[in-house]
């Protein structure tokens, strides 16, 4: 019998791959994957489960990686040479600011839609972005650690429970398993390209993730064992995969067939969120479902707003060895990007105001064409000489993701080419 001394032991080990899910767990299942659902049923389930399968051993390289050599993938860029730190760190500036603003225009209509709020959603995310910012100022990672743990968990139970209603509710239309997906409609393509980028999250979070390992052995004061590490990450990754299913799940069920059309609108999208979850379950969950999908999506702004000033820092430290920012002006750096990062998501939103769909394509369209670049330069720093041998991934592994990376390649060069070229 396992006893509570263990079960409490597991509990504070875990942390990373749980906020792997929280990051995960946001744009890419509350809007995405709703969206599948609720425009094409259930056709669109083999492409989520397909991207989960295909992203799997990059984002696995990152918590293997950081238990391996006690750093962040960012100093395995550095290894291979400078080329792949500043090809990452291009990608990293060139997509993070339509990233958190979708995160967080996002939060914003729920927020708003929630709390009957009358002002803009740029209003509400700079203040959701203000708050975050506070929240990491006084307790930085220990504290994101116990919110996402939290909340991760909230947020599943719910929405197994929802899905559960739902299909004892019998609101399943027959239609909904094939014959709605176009793969010569533009828009459907357009569509499918933003899911898979995202789902179940940017491959730039395998990189995030690696720097909450580091994070998270500093707070244990040792390194947890590999087994340990790809167990968290598992618990994170599956998790976030099965979640995927259930929102697409939810919105077939309750909204395929309906004639109701998700809003472009960030808080009218809100609304019809928690519409779904409460035809599901009753009108007596709304104020548990409002908070679940809340606290999910904003604990998602605050894993990003963490994220980013992590890796700009510790991206500046490598590139600028000789400099000033990495002695006493190190820590002042991270909050330096977060002010940068804030201002220029602000500025974003208040010129994409009111689009929170094309703002949640363009950065999930970003993420899928960067993504076979950046499993291509995990793969080679994970198989790097300098990584200890037994952590380096094993034969039938490497097979798997020479697989992924012809599968992601070939999948950004036809969309490149459709897209621009034809």
């Amino acid at each position: 019998m396992i006893s509570l001394k263990k079960i409490i032991a597991a509990w504070k080990i875990l942390g990373p791959g749980l906020m792997f899910a929280g990051a995960a767990v946001g744009v890419s299942h509350l809007v995405q994957s709703t969206r599948a659902g609720a425009n094409y049923g259930f056709e669109l389930v083999w492409v989520l489960i397909l991207a989960n399968v295909l992203k799997y051993p990059f984002m696995e390289y990152g918590p293997r990686y950081a238990c391996a050599t006690g750093h962040s993938l960012i100093e395995g860029y550095k290894k291979i040479g400078n080329w792949a730190l500043i090809l990452y760190l291009i990608f990293t500036i060139g997509s993070m600011f339509a990233i958190q603003a979708a995160v967080t225009i996002v939060t914003a209509g729920l927020f708003g839609s929630i709390f009957n709020l009358h002002i803009s959603p740029v209003e509400i995310s700079a203040f959701l972005l203000i708050i975050s910012m506070i929240i990491l100022g006084l307790g930085h990672y220990s504290a994101l650690d116990k919110i996402i743990k939290v909340v991760i968990v909230t947020l599943a139970i719910s929405t197994i429970i929802a899905v559960v209603f739902a299909l004892n509710l019998g609101f399943f239309d027959q239609n909904a398993v094939s014959g709605q997906f176009n793969w010569q409609n533009h828009v459907d393509i357009l569509f499918l390209i933003a899911f898979v980028g995202w789902m179940p999250a940017p491959i730039d979070v395998s990189v995030w993730h690696s720097l909450w390992s580091v994070a998270k052995e500093d707070q244990l004061g040792k390194r947890p064992s590999l087994r340990h590490t790809l167990i968290d990450f598992n618990i994170g990754y599956i998790g976030a995969a099965f979640l995927g299913i259930c929102f697409l799940t939810l919105g077939a069920l309750v909204m395929f067939g309906s004639g109701e059309k998700l809003s472009a609108d960030g808080t009218v999208f809100a609304s019809q969120l928690i519409a779904m979850y409460t035809a599901s379950i009753g009108p007596w969950a709304y104020s548990l479902i409002a908070i679940a999908a809340l606290t999910t999506m904003f604990s998602t702004v605050i894993t990003c707003l963490d994220a980013y000033p992590r890796v700009l820092r510790k991206s500046t430290e490598l590139l600028f060895p000789k400099t000033l920012l990495i002695s006493k002006y190190y820590r002042r750096l991270y909050w330096v990007w977060i002010i940068v990062i804030v201002a220029g998501t602000v500025l974003l939103l208040g010129y994409l105001s009111g689009t929170m769909r094309f703002m949640v394509d363009l950065a999930t369209t970003i993420s899928f064409v960067t993504a076979p670049v950046l499993a291509f330069i995990n793969f080679k720093v994970i198989t790097h000489n300098h990584v200890p041998e037994n952590a380096r991934p094993k034969m039938w592994l490497r097979i798997y993701s020479w697989l992924g990376l012809v599968f992601l390649t070939l999948f950004s060069i036809i969309f490149i080419i459709w897209e621009f070229i034809v």
